[in-house]
């Protein structure tokens, strides 16, 4: 069977548990963002949120299936209420609520789809939205998703009158209008966003971007798309224009860099050939000072192929281009360094050696990339990549050509510290990268780096307080005084998850201009041993595959440690990040078996150790 009949039948499987479109308008009353007073925490507090949420104004997600989810059910679903799984008719609810939530559908034809099902007028009223409203109308399936494609073989939904006049106003002020409704300062973060959807060649280099703005600031410009221009370098203009002229901030922060192509983190040459220089450098630390570690589509921090030594790299890969032949097997990357945020940051310290400026300065956070409007990534309650993926039984099943449903991830989230659960708060901590990553599970992390601490230090209540009055948290940098760089680090176990196995420093330096790194085992449970090598024998593994239970009997709640860089050298530019990783716990495709009364799928390991990675501390001579 060819891919794109492969496609068509999920999408008859998938559209037939919806009855109903649901309308763009919001179902919150609106009301206006209140301005109340909000208490601060200089210490910060944590906050867990996402930052990559598709709903029904996503094209692919509504042809995916995801015709009912809007925006304002993203919200509600994060905020813990219960909703209804369209694939199943089951009632399901995340397990514990997040903080905060940006919705980033893709500006690409924004809610257009949906519109044109519901035969808005004003969509109507354009030769672009009634080609449109022929390609979906009838019941979802087979002849819309044909119209679609060949209209898009055809160039037909390239940039139009609906990308840029009044219907994309329109679209997008009743998206905005859905974050302000559930934006409730002190309680939860609403953010306004989208995706910007570059897929060059069918390499990704797709970025979310939001904003800590209202409706009323947001409203004045329109999100500016890949069918604008699917280079980066474009976007950064436009972002440089567009904060100008409207006063409004914003973010950018690219994610899936393990399927660009060796596009994503260039060290030579950018997205339209010219060399890199200072303002390249310069503007990509400006305005990507956050990058996506680990989502849906697996994890970006690094391969096995590139870090041998590195026995934890080998983790929720994912190498599947977006792109196709038209046969039965999808396309799968080659394992390239400028695909890793890993190697970025080593190469990072050396464009920044060779130009004066680092433009692969960032901090570190996961978020889902669900496409369901649904946040929920613990490994026992996965909602999917999408509709038709997450309402699968047997995810042993293909879902599209050779791809498995268990090939997705289920990850992640993104962990701030922050004075206070505001939306601008929360951004600050973006832009000082005082944030980090988990694949799900919610351990608490913190980090700080500086020359004067010691053990007790992270021993005491105030540890927090002696970390901020003696060192620099994660996201910053260190300049030498003459010491050694010194890490305290405090890590405790998500309260609702597994035990933690051990911490580890990853750190990357230049040395002579060659990029190196050295993986640390620097905390761990239990009383096993350093070998000679600076390895450490696994933790065990209490895990019951039948069953898909585990038990906490191995493992530690809480690990803090003073970590002292016994390699350091006062004249190597370097960079340090913390991964903390649990102890073995069943893989969502595990619980999905056990649930069917078989044995672990063995496509995919059965269990999996989540973790969690800091921004990075930089270290640099003066």
């Amino acid at each position: 069977m060819k891919f794109h009949a492969l496609i068509l039948c999920l999408f008859l499987y998938s559209c037939t548990n919806s009855t109903e479109n649901k309308d763009t308008t919001t179902s919150a009353t609106p009301k206006t963002i209140s301005n109340k007073e909000v208490s601060k925490n200089p210490n910060k507090n944590l906050y867990w949120g996402d930052t990559h949420i598709h709903t029904n104004y996503s094209s692919d997600a509504f042809l995916f299936g995801t015709i009912m989810a809007s925006p304002d059910d993203a919200y509600r679903f994060a905020k813990g209420e219960v909703m209804t799984y369209p694939p199943t008719g089951e009632k399901i609810q995340i397990k514990r609520p997040l903080d905060f939530l940006v919705v980033t559908d893709h500006a690409e034809g924004l809610g257009t789809m949906l519109r044109a099902r519901n035969k808005d007028p004003l969509l109507l009223s354009t030769e672009a939205g009634k080609r449109l409203a022929k390609i979906v109308e009838g019941k979802p399936g087979i002849p819309m998703f044909l119209k679609w494609l060949r209209a898009k073989n055809l160039g037909q939904t390239g940039l139009t009158e609906i990308d840029t006049g009044k219907v994309m106003e329109s679209i997008w002020t009743a998206h905005n209008q859905f974050a302000d409704d559930h934006n409730d300062p002190g309680k939860f973060s609403a953010f306004i966003g989208w995706e910007w959807t570059s897929t060059l060649g069918g390499n990704n280099l797709h970025r979310v971007l939001f904003t800590p703005q209202g409706a009323d600031v947001a409203n004045q410009f329109l999100p500016y798309s890949a069918t604008h221009s699917p280079n980066p370098e474009d976007l950064w203009e436009w972002l440089e224009k567009t904060t100008e002229k409207y006063g409004v901030d914003l973010v950018s922060i690219p994610h899936n860099s393990n399927v660009s192509g060796g596009l994503m983190f260039p060290d030579d040459k950018d997205s339209k050939g010219n060399q890199i220089d200072v303002s390249y450098a310069k503007t990509r630390a400006k305005w990507e000072p956050v990058v996506e570690m680990t989502q849906i589509k697996g994890t970006s921090e690094g391969h096995p192929a590139l870090s041998p030594n590195d026995e934890f790299a080998n983790f929720e890969l994912w190498d599947i281009l977006l792109k196709t032949s038209g046969g039965n097997t999808a396309e799968r990357a080659t394992p390239n360094r400028a695909d890793f945020v890993r190697y970025a940051l080593q190469d990072g310290l050396k464009i920044e050696e060779n130009l004066g400026v680092n433009p692969y300065k960032f901090g570190l956070i996961g978020s889902s990339d669900t496409h369901t409007a649904l946040s929920s990534v613990d490994e026992d309650n996965f909602t999917g990549k999408n509709l038709i993926d997450g309402g699968a039984a047997d995810k042993s099943k293909p879902w599209i050509n050779d791809v498995l449903h268990i090939d997705f991830s289920s990850s992640g989230y993104a962990a701030v510290w922050a004075e206070s659960n505001t939306r601008r708060d929360i951004y600050d901590a973006f832009i000082r990268k005082e944030v980090y990553g988990t694949t799900g599970s919610r351990i608490q992390l913190r980090v700080f780096g500086g020359w004067d601490f010691d053990q007790k230090d992270v021993e005491q209540s105030n540890f927090v307080d002696i970390g901020y009055q003696k060192g620099v948290p994660m996201g910053s940098d260190l300049n030498n005084t003459g010491k050694s760089v010194r890490l305290m680090i405090h890590a405790a176990k998500d309260p609702a998850g597994g035990n933690l196995d051990r911490i580890q420093v990853v750190k990357s330096w230049l040395a002579d201009n060659q990029t190196q790194e050295k993986i640390y085992n620097v905390a761990w449970a239990g009383d096993r041993e350093l070998d000679s090598a600076g390895k450490l024998s696994p933790i065990g593994n209490t895990v019951d595959l039948k069953n898909s239970t585990y038990t906490n009997t191995i493992g530690s709640k809480e690990l803090a440690v003073v970590w002292e860089d016994p390699d350091f050298n006062a004249a190597q530019k370097a960079v340090y990040y913390v991964r903390v990783l649990e102890i073995p716990t069943p893989r969502f495709s595990t619980y999905a078996s056990a649930k069917l009364g078989q044995d672990p799928w063995t496509e995919k390991e059965p269990v999996i150790q989540e973790r969690a990675y800091s921004s990075p501390i930089w270290y640099t001579p003066k």
